[in-house]
């Protein structure tokens, strides 16, 4: 979290700190809930591959980074805040994870060490990109908050389609259902969901036009530069995201290349739609 302002009382400072920290707690267990209540994630973090799951909070990382830079729970003035404020996301995601899977009975005293340390590690990705974003989900809005985000710019915008795309697609990456819709698919529906995926992306954000998207196209820039550089640069995103989260899971083990790029379009899917409403997201 960012200096207090020098006016500032300890009281007011100390103040400041805990609704942050609150906000902080809140947008967790908001963005949470739907993957501590669901049965695949309950055993995928106690068996998983140790050396992915390390892969995966480190990739983590930069984005809790990133995210605090450009829509934190608490306003920052440089990298170093913005780092402190990524590791303290990601501590207050870890915490809200742990609580709320001990509520839940899923956290038991005959379980190993490693199996519940991989069970709450699992669930705090997504509980600390809510804790990361709080601010832009519950702070009040001010002049400052709009400031901050439409300072975000070109890489920012990717920054927020990678956050969309990860939060949409992480809960259903480890469920079957992806294998039997990738399995029921003839080439020709992957062809057209690919397609509709990338129409969908730039339907929502570029001629829906929601509120707050509006600086995401540069004034005076043609259309077909807009497409390259947004939708497309927003597709390939989201399919990265895919493509990571489905070798942390280990889904492409003993996949041939076809049928790894159908299970990557199917969940290209709910990753495309994730970055398309990314600003409404975070």
């Amino acid at each position: 979290m960012s200096a207090a302002a020098p006016s500032l009382t300890p009281r007011q400072i100390e103040r400041r700190f805990l609704l942050g920290l609150g906000r902080a707690a809140g947008g967790a267990v908001v963005f949470s809930l739907p993957v501590l209540m669901t049965m695949e994630m309950w055993s995928l973090g106690a068996g998983m591959d140790r050396l992915r799951l390390l892969a995966l909070v480190a990739a983590l990382l930069p984005l809790l980074v990133a995210l605090s830079h450009f829509i934190g729970f608490e306003e920052t003035d440089g990298w170093l805040d913005d780092l402190r404020d990524g590791l303290v996301a990601f501590a207050v995601g870890f915490v809200v994870s742990a609580v709320i899977l001990s509520l839940f009975g899923l956290i038991e005293p005959r379980m190993s060490f490693d199996e519940i340390m991989g069970a709450i590690v699992i669930e705090t990705v997504p509980a600390s990109i809510g804790a990361a974003v709080a601010q832009g989900q519950f702070g009040q809005p001010d002049e400052a908050d709009h400031a901050h985000d439409r300072a975000a710019g070109y890489w920012g915008e990717l920054v927020f389609m990678a956050t969309g795309a990860l939060f949409l697609s992480f809960s259903v990456a480890p469920t079957e259902e992806v294998d039997l819709i990738a399995a029921e698919m003839t080439p020709f529906h992957m062809l057209l969901l690919a397609l509709v995926s990338i129409a969908a992306l730039h339907l929502v954000v570029y001629m829906l036009r929601f509120s707050g998207q509006e600086s995401a196209d540069p004034e005076g820039a043609p259309g077909w530069s807009v497409f390259l550089r947004y939708t497309l640069a927003g597709y390939a995103v989201a399919l990265i995201v895919c493509a990571g989260l489905m070798w942390a899971f280990g889904r492409f083990d003993d996949l041939g290349a076809v049928a790894a790029v159908r299970l990557l379009v199917v969940l290209g899917f709910p990753a495309a739609i994730g970055a398309a409403f990314a600003r409404l997201i975070v």
